[in-house]
């Protein structure tokens, strides 16, 4: 649960970090929403190298497939989903609202 909190807070720094880049710039330099999900895969990345490259601490006898399947797979799979999800409603409405 902590590391969905996490990436959904890294989603969110993403996305209001280039909402505000292009309400300073009065421009649309990036898309606040593609620029958020990038820097959850960015991290996620990061995450999984160090996952990878470092041992288990003692006591833990869970394998590297499990910590990179619940910390890293399954919370960047969520936003994932839930990204692409509200990004093709959106689509949607678009189109039918043009359409009228």
């Amino acid at each position: 649960m902590g590391a969905l909190i996490f990436y959904t807070f890294i989603y969110f720094f993403g996305h209001f970090s280039a909402y505000g880049l292009n309400t300073l710039t009065n421009r649309k330099l990036l898309n606040h929403r593609w620029t958020g999900l990038t820097g959850v895969f960015l991290v996620a990345t990061l995450h999984g190298y160090r996952i990878i490259s470092s041992t288990p601490p003692s006591g833990h006898d869970d394998g590297i497939m499990y910590a990179l399947g619940y910390y890293v797979i399954f919370p960047v799979g969520v936003i994932s989903a839930i990204f692409f999800y509200l990004n093709g409603k959106n689509n949607s409405d678009d189109d039918n609202d043009s359409s009228t």
